[in-house]
């Protein structure tokens, strides 16, 4: 589903409506229990919406992944933004449900397997048990893993598709136009340029936006009146300023609306397009993929057979779509105009992060300039992985994947601001962090030596902080504010030098600077699991925090006065460190 936008070239000629007399067709799983398909409704009582907000899980999306071919580092990088954003919203005791998978229709996925000489579903179950084996490895915490191959999804494909053409926003007409395979969009003339192949020489029409191939094509196929919906369109953007992140991106969609907005073209003929959904009624068209590969969204929430009281009933909306800027429009104009047309409420926000790039050019299947996500993590780690690119600062601009970028973060940041803290604090002999956890954690005195004070003025603030973060889905600089905390914390410690008044036998100071440095890695900890969570879940053992007691509500100090005696070995040298030496830099 990572692709670029695209809308029908030119304005439609002679328009032939579809009735709208129902039909009678029902999903088979419906078939005998026709009471059993209720729909959100835009004309709900605010007071059932109100109790629908108190009782909601949180519910965020990954796009779903063409299987044309393998996964790259963007494609993790998606899958690790929604896992921290559940993690955590779980962390804060909240339920949450993230759902990812893979799309598996369309002319790419159809030309990929001819290709190859196999067939589609083959392609299709091999490449998508890859992008399984990506989320497990990558340690994403997913609830949902869907495939449009599922039965389920294409029931609910078709169902959306009758409630569309019942409501009148489908049309049959000609269609003429560039379609791009790579994107599967069509796109309008102003968006197409002839370019040289710098292998060939040859001369090849080409998408504007993407740079890939585009081809001309006329056909007869199903429309959907996009145009009906551009007041509304603009008028939820002006109600919702928010609703995008980051910011900059929500004008791309606005000013799409204002001024190239067009009807879509929203099947293929089948003798063209096979590996798809065929249209209800009319075999001789495909669903076009991404209105296929949207609904996936709603197929994991139960739909078409939302019933109160069912476990993912409240799912929808979805409280974030985490999506690539590559296909901002698709879910920022597309998808809530499909919403609209049936009534169904809208995606809270939409997340769309920028891309990874190799030497200042976009990752890309087609190009070859990925990176292979599988050795990465054997090569550096898991967490080591999620670390690198969350604070890449992705969110708001592209960022180039560099190896000696994740030494250096590893060394300067996780060895030395978290690793060897933890080290300073708990192998020491002078001292007992327990001990000073006993001295001091009952008593919940101000400190009295000056150094200690500012300390805990940061350790008070910082969950704030974060959480600010977190709630407007910056979670790069989540995690900065988390690591610059750490790396004042190393300044506290190096500064307050606990080890001279350990020389001078003043215990009362000693318990002071290592309970209040203890207390601040514990909350340090306690808020890196959503990051982290193996690393961060180690830190806590080291410091001897009780897994009942990892939660929000103990990021303050003086939180636990029951840590400090370590649940596993702390071991010696660095070789045994939370952060040990990496035995390739290269």
């Amino acid at each position: 589903m990572k692709a670029v936008w695209g809308a029908s070239s030119r304005r439609l000629p002679a328009l032939k409506v579809l009735s709208t007399t129902r039909t009678g067709w029902i999903c088979q799983s419906c078939r005998g229990n026709r009471a059993g398909r209720k729909l959100f409704s835009s004309s709900s009582s605010s007071s059932a919406l109100q109790d629908l907000e108190d009782k909601k899980p949180f519910f965020v999306t990954t796009p779903i992944f063409y299987v044309n071919a393998s996964p790259h580092v963007g494609h993790l990088y998606s899958m690790l933004v929604a896992d921290v954003l559940k993690r955590w919203e779980v962390l804060n005791g909240r339920e949450a449900i993230l759902s990812t998978g893979t799309d598996e229709h369309g002319m790419k996925v159809q030309r990929a397997a001819e290709l190859q000489d196999v067939p589609p579903k083959s392609l299709c179950d091999t490449n998508s048990e890859t992008f399984r084996d990506l989320a497990r490895k990558a340690n994403i915490s997913y609830d949902h893993f869907i495939r449009t191959t599922d039965f389920e999804h294409r029931e609910a494909v078709e169902f959306f598709w009758e409630r569309l053409r019942e409501s009148g926003y489908i049309y049959e007409t000609k269609h003429e136009g560039w379609y791009c395979v790579s994107d599967e969009t069509y796109y309008p003339d102003s968006m197409v340029e002839k370019r040289v192949s710098p292998v060939t020489g040859k001369g090849f029409m080409a998408s504007v936006e993407s740079g890939n191939a585009v081809e001309w094509t006329e056909e007869r196929n199903y429309h959907f009146r996009l145009t009906a919906f551009r007041e509304q369109l603009l008028q939820f953007y002006s109600e919702t300023p928010r609703w995008i992140v980051p910011e900059h991106r929500f004008a791309e969609a606005r000013n799409w609306v204002e001024h190239n907005l067009e009807d879509l073209s929203i099947s293929r003929p089948a003798s063209r397009l096979d590996w798809g959904i065929r249209v209800p009624g009319d075999p001789s068209q495909t669903i076009y993929v991404w209105i296929d590969a949207l609904i996936n969204y709603i197929t994991v929430t139960g739909y078409p057979r939302w019933q109160p009281g069912e476990r993912n009933t409240d799912a929808w909306p979805a409280d974030v779509h985490v999506v690539g800027k590559d296909i901002l429009r698709f879910h920022c104009i597309y998808w809530p105009a499909l919403l609209m047309a049936l009534g169904l409420p809208l995606p809270r926000r939409v997340l769309s992060h920028g891309h990874w790039q190799m030497s200042g050019q976009k990752m890309s299947k087609s190009t070859g300039n990925v990176v292979n996500p599988f050795f990465a993590l054997d090569r550096w780690g898991v967490d080591t992985m999620r670390y690198f690119l969350i604070r890449s600062s992705v969110i708001r601009e592209d960022a180039n994947y560099n190896n000696d970028l994740i030494v250096e973060k590893y060394k300067k940041q996780l060895q030395s601001d978290l690793g060897n803290l933890l080290n300073r604090l708990t192998r020491p002999k002078q001292w007992s962090v327990r001990g000073a956890v006993e001295a001091m954690a009952p008593t919940k005195s101000e400190p009295t030596l000056p150094r200690v004070q500012p300390q805990r003025r940061l350790a008070e603030a910082i969950t704030g902080r974060v959480a600010d973060r977190m709630s407007t889905l910056n979670i790069d600089k989540a995690l900065d504010e988390i690591m610059e905390f750490a790396g004042e914390t190393n300044a506290f410690l190096q500064d307050a030098a606990p080890w001279t008044a350990a020389k001078n036998n003043d215990v009362a100071a000693v318990n002071e600077i290592i309970f209040h440095g203890a207390d601040t890695m514990r909350i340090i900890g306690i808020l890196l699991q959503p990051f982290i969570p193996e690393k961060a879940a180690d830190l806590l053992d080291r410091l001897g925090v009780s897994p009942g007691r990892r939660t929000i509500e103990y990021a303050m100090p003086y939180a636990d006065d029951d840590f400090g005696t370590s649940l596993v070995p702390l071991g010696e040298g660095a070789s045994s460190s939370l952060f040990p030496p990496l035995p390739v830099e290269d």
